[in-house]
């Protein structure tokens, strides 16, 4: 029987408690144990990006740390941005601007947008450019992508002026 460690998480705000053996990769018991399908699993070697999830609020490849490494930690997958029932704004722009074509890196590119979003409101190209460039898509030749983060922020920020008094 091999070894199985405890941990618990908070994936998207909800807890979870999982018995993993040392060596699962994070992105497995998300995906696999937890079945937050958003979790793509690409490369397997951190290059690609379609693994990405927010731990602790920083972007991290999930096929790169073992779960246990996460125990006690908070973590947001993309199935976390759509909190009420509703698409975030930033799921919102991918669609409206073409932002993905298979989809299979999109997950990874909406949360490199998202904690983009949260330190720079309105990015420059650029600074657009700098934070997807750990995604790689093999479809879309960035600028329809690049056009999504820029309608996000636009939208986020409508979004902030109808909040205000």
């Amino acid at each position: 029987m091999r070894a199985r460690v405890a941990i618990a998480l908070r994936v998207n705000g909800q807890p979870y408690r999982l018995e993993v053996e040392p060596r699962r990769l994070l992105a497995d018991a998300l995906r696999r144990d937890l079945g937050f399908t958003g979790v793509h699993v690409g490369c397997e070697h951190g290059v690609c990006g379609a693994c990405t999830v927010l731990l602790d609020g920083e972007l991290v490849r999930s096929c790169l740390m073992f779960a246990v490494q996460a125990d006690g930690c908070e973590i947001l997958t993309v199935e976390g941005l759509n909190v009420s029932g509703d698409l975030h704004p930033i799921q919102r722009a991918f669609i409206e601007e073409f932002g993905f074509q298979c989809g299979f890196c999109t997950p990874g590119m909406i949360l490199a947008a998202y904690r983009l979003l949260q330190e720079r409101p309105h990015p420059s190209e650029k600074e657009i450019r700098r934070a997807l460039a750990g995604n790689l898509c093999r479809c879309t030749g960035y600028a329809d992508i690049l056009r999504s983060v820029q309608r996000a922020a636009a939208l986020l920020a409508e979004a902030e002026e109808s909040r205000a008094p």
